[in-house]
């Protein structure tokens, strides 16, 4: 079940679950999705920018990032609205970092993370450095 929260919008208590405003602010961003859908639906308008969208429909910028997260606006179909990466300001098509910065993510991850016990007795048999004993000249490497 949900639990009691001020819609970010409007400030008015609502039961948050699924929706994370109210009903009035959803029911004005459903208006707005409308709009929007309506102007890129149009053959003319497919290839616009994400400023040309917004200044066209007078929807924020936000909003239409928010369902190109979301996926309710597919990027394979609109291929001009992209949004900024949250690291570096890249334009991407979706998910939250650029394929740069994702990669740069999971490499600093995988240095950080501790051996194993299985892999540290193996880095150290490989460091072991084994001599030949010869009773005549005593050591050989």
């Amino acid at each position: 079940m949900g639990e009691l929260a001020n819609c970010p919008n409007c400030g008015e208590l609502f039961v948050k679950g699924v929706q994370t405003v109210c009903q009035t602010c959803f029911q004005e961003e459903e208006e707005k999705f409308e709009t929007v859908y309506v102007f890129i639906r149009k053959k003319k308008n497919r290839t616009a920018t994400m400023n040309k969208v917004s200044e066209e429909t007078g929807v924020e910028k936000s909003l239409i990032q928010k369902w190109l997260r979301q996926r309710r606006i597919q990027p394979g179909t609109f291929p001009n609205l992209t949004y900024q990466c949250e690291r570096c300001d890249t334009q991407i098509y979706e998910g939250k970092l650029c394929l740069d910065c994702a990669g740069d993510l999971k490499t600093d991850l995988q240095q950080s993370e501790e051996k194993t016990i299985a892999e540290k007795e193996n880095e150290n048999k490989r460091q072991q450095v084994y001599y030949n004993v010869d009773k005549e000249n005593k050591w050989r490497n």
